[in-house]
């Protein structure tokens, strides 16, 4: 494996497959600027900086990423900003003047995503940031004693500083190889080049585990403790990080991540770069992919309910090449369960252009308004004709064992003028239509109270016109500083 770490090329071929970016650098390397706080990708205690090849730093969560992931790639620890008497980074400088730390503990991971802004506001020549952008640079961290007012007015503040950019070199040149990058003789992690490689390492190791930006696997690694025989990443595949329109439809590689998404996506839906604001951080969004949110299964996933209201397709690709395409509707069999086998991958998602056309609207309920994991989640396209429901689809997660269609309610809907007591009829219908439980994060009562409320507001929206969101976002000129 060769890394470059803070400038430094660092090589490694007999490690051990299963180990995180974060044991690594506190570990053999003793770099304890980068804390451990929730192992979860929630704290933000240890970001870090991962270069792009366009030069781009994209802030990441240390603790649930695969050391081999981060295969000739370049990663920057807050130790990389400043040597001892000498000078601070700006942003480093921005928290020291407005007072934004106590304890310290989560103060370096703030440093690092500030960082990233930083120096992604320098490359395109952002003279100022306003508060919504710096929000969302910190979404992914957590402070428990200092308070986010002066840590946000230092994000403000740090490009007033004399500007100060980390060494990003140039693109390390990538081989294809069909050697493990790391391998300790029991585990073995593999990053194939090519869908082509990619068939060849499945078709020896049908059962390995494929990760992409490890948001889900990773938990498994520091959670459950699980040690996986061989792992195979996804994320130097080209085709599978690709996006864009082909033959009427919207293509999406399965291991693009949801900030390429997020950027492409603005000018086409602004109710799914709303509802990306909500998923997860902005170190998750920089690392977790379409293709893992669906092919995991979960029933409170946030983007399978808005790609069924679509009507997407899943591209389903064997170890011998052999490619279909499968409706997401019919792609999950039960909790967790889906048509995926052994030897085989997902490798697109695509979207018919007329779906992303048809008025739209997503929703998501959840505790925390960003960075949590939802409780019900509401995704709703529809087209009227002189007021009439010429075609609807409602789609929830998060009140099933999969995520759902709600078909009966649909049905009441079609042909007929949506008025207020068609709405209010419908929405008595759909709560009807779900069988959803009781956890931790809502009641079952709650869940479909909730879903019949969210279909309400869908439906009203788009009859009248009207948006009732009152949220802020980054404003659209600073909304692409990670792309």
């Amino acid at each position: 494996m060769d890394l470059i770490l803070n400038g430094e090329l660092r090589h490694s071929a007999a490690g051990d497959a299963n180990l995180t970016l974060l044991e690594y650098l506190r570990g053999p390397l003793a770099l304890t600027g980068t804390k451990e706080g929730c192992a979860s990708g929630d704290c933000g205690a240890c970001t870090v900086l991962v270069a792009e090849p366009s030069g781009t730093l994209r802030a990441i969560n240390a603790c649930i990423t695969p050391l081999g992931s981060l295969h000739n790639k370049q990663v920057f620890t807050v130790e990389s900003l400043a040597v001892e008497g000498g000078p601070l980074h700006p942003a480093q400088r921005a928290l020291v003047d407005c007072h934004g730390s106590q304890c310290g503990f989560c103060t370096p991971g703030f440093v690092m995503a500030l960082t990233g802004l930083y120096h992604n506001s320098q490359r395109k020549g952002v003279q100022t940031l306003d508060r919504d952008t710096v929000c969302d640079a910190i979404s992914g961290n957590l402070c428990r004693c200092t308070g986010y007012r002066p840590i946000i007015e230092a994000g403000t503040k740090m490009l007033h500083y004399p500007a100060a950019m980390l060494p990003v070199k140039a693109a390390p040149v990538v081989h294809a190889a069909s050697a493990a990058v790391l391998n300790d003789g029991e585990h073995a992690f593999y990053q194939p080049h090519s869908e082509h490689e990619l068939q060849a390492l499945l078709a020896t190791y049908p059962d390995a585990a494929l990760v992409a930006g490890a948001t889900d696997l990773g938990l498994e690694l520091t959670q459950r403790h699980r040690q996986f025989a061989v792992l195979i990443s996804l994320v130097a595949i080209p085709s599978l990080r690709s996006i864009g329109f082909s033959d009427g439809f919207l293509q999406i590689g399965a291991a693009l991540p949801y900030t390429d998404l997020e950027n492409f996506i603005a000018p086409l839906s602004r109710p799914l770069q709303q509802l990306l604001h909500r998923l997860g951080s902005r170190q998750i969004r920089n690392q977790g992919t379409v293709g893992g949110n669906i092919a995991n299964g979960s029933p409170i996933a946030d983007m399978p309910p808005a790609l069924l209201a679509w009507d997407a397709e899943v591209e389903v690709v064997s170890s011998s090449g052999v490619r279909s395409w499968h409706p997401l509707a019919t792609f999950y069999l039960g909790y967790r369960k889906t048509q995926l086998q052994a030897g085989q991958y997902l490798a697109a998602i695509r979207i018919p252009q007329a779906s992303l056309e048809q008025p739209h609207r997503f929703f998501k309920l959840s505790k925390r308004f960003e960075d949590d994991i939802s409780a019900v989640m509401a995704a709703v396209s529809l087209q009227l004709h002189n007021g009439n429901v010429q075609s609807i689809r409602i789609a929830l997660g998060g009140v099933a064992a999969t995520p759902v269609r709600a078909v009966q309610s649909e049905a009441l809907l079609l042909g007929h003028k949506l008025s207020d007591g068609l709405i209010a009829d419908a929405c008595r219908q759909l709560a009807a239509e779900l069988t959803p439980i009781s956890d931790v994060r809502a009641s079952s009562f709650y869940r479909k109270e909730m879903a019949s409320s969210l279909l309400q507001r869908a439906l009203l929206e788009m009859r009248d016109a009207v948006d009732f969101e009152v949220h802020h976002y980054p404003t659209d000129n600073q909304a692409g500083l990670y792309v």
